[in-house]
């Protein structure tokens, strides 16, 4: 009978790291990340050993990613050695690292988790010099770890104004996804720089790239990509990329694009089972279309646990202030709808009404304006 091994224990970790079979090592290396809480100084120097003597390719690759996930800062050192490695495996493991040990709501801020002094000057340095690398995945891992080192906002912007038009579409991808990360929650504050480079992109030959840069233009405030928007949810345009479909089905329906709704009542509502099917439903919701606000009212009063939850959700993400009444029901009755579901619905709704509500005033203000004005 199979029996599923346990992950090995501190003392195996270390002892398999000089197994003869490679894929023991490997496996060694990811156990040892296992126990960084109580052997942090063995495990980070038992991982720098590996990664400055293995002489296999896929055990320095591995040693430098769990130096990464472990938040080893203390081997900074050794992985910008292993920049420098003869495998190209390990030189991508190595600046992933790096950019692992970099928080990423520094990027935010333009400010980095290294603070000043040689080796962060040194950091930087290497990790710029591989955002030119001719290997495209080099500079993938570069683009992403050199957004949140830069020291300034403003030279972070510029690097990824230029990595967005990489010729390779991954590299181009990630620099706008990183854009987004810059602008902070949902990409709301894109510099203008990027925004604008965002908008040249809509049109690019690869699709993953088209979709990304559409998704941040529409985010940024342009509506330059708002028909790439719509081609996705039509089904007329795909990207290998999962979350930027699902951003651009929802984009949708906060647009409130007419030309994108036949397409998300077939992957709503379409007798074939569409795996982005929730997100078509919040998106036909926030546009107020009849069968989904219908769907959704009807669902909160399911007899299935699982249905009412995700009712809530539902409802929550597209504002839909009908559904407070039943929802604030369901909050102390566990047993009716995931509780954090429940709460986290009734602040998007709260959220939602003090916009409408500033809406309104700002619309007040202006109209006692024209009437203060009299005829022209």
């Amino acid at each position: 009978m199979y029996q599923r091994l346990l992950p090995r224990t501190f003392e195996a970790s270390l002892r398999d790291l000089e197994h003869p079979k490679v894929a023991v090592r490997v496996a060694a290396a990811h156990d040892l990340g296992r126990h960084v809480e109580a052997h942090r100084e063995d495990v980070v120097a038992g991982l720098c050993r590996a990664l400055a003597e293995d002489p296999a390719d896929p055990v320095r690759a591995a040693a430098a990613l769990v130096l990464g996930e472990v938040d080893a800062t203390e081997a900074l050192e050794a992985l910008l050695g292993a920049v420098e490695d003869e495998s190209v495996q390990v030189q991508e493991m190595a600046l992933c690292a790096v950019g692992e040990l970099v928080s990423p709501t520094d990027a935010a801020d333009g400010g980095r988790a290294l603070g000043d002094g040689p080796l962060a000057e040194r950091v930087l340095a290497v990790v710029r010099q591989a955002l030119g690398h001719e290997r495209a995945a080099l500079r993938f891992q570069a683009v992403m770890a050199y957004a949140r080192l830069c020291p300034t906002r403003s030279e972070a912007v510029r690097a990824l104004c230029a990595a967005a038009g990489d010729d390779d579409e991954r590299v181009a991808h990630i620099a706008l996804r990183m854009a987004e990360e810059l602008g902070g929650v949902d990409g709301a504050a894109v510099p203008p720089e990027l925004a604008g480079r965002a908008a040249e992109l809509v049109d690019h030959p690869s699709p993953r790239v088209q979709v990304a840069a559409a998704v941040v233009a529409a985010r940024a405030g342009s509506d330059a990509g708002d028909a790439v928007l719509a081609r996705v949810a039509n089904r007329q345009l795909a990207t290998p990329e999962a979350e930027d479909e699902a951003a651009a089905i929802e984009l949708c329906g906060e647009l409130a694009l007419a030309e994108a709704a036949a397409g998300l009542e077939r992957r709503a509502f379409g007798w074939r089972r569409d795996p982005l099917a929730w997100h078509a439903r919040v998106a036909l919701a926030v546009m107020r279309h009849p069968r989904a606000v219908a769907s959704v009212m009807r669902e909160l009063g399911s007899v299935g646990f699982a249905r009412r939850t995700l009712a809530v959700a539902t409802a929550g993400r597209a504002g839909l202030e009908e559904a407070r009444p039943l929802i604030l029901a369901m909050r102390g009755h566990p047993r009716r709808a995931d509780p954090g579901a429940v709460e986290q619905a009734l602040r998007m709704l709260d959220e939602a009404r003090a916009e409408r509500e500033a809406e309104a005033a700002d619309d007040d203000v202006g109209a006692r304006a024209v009437r203060a004005g009299g005829p022209s």
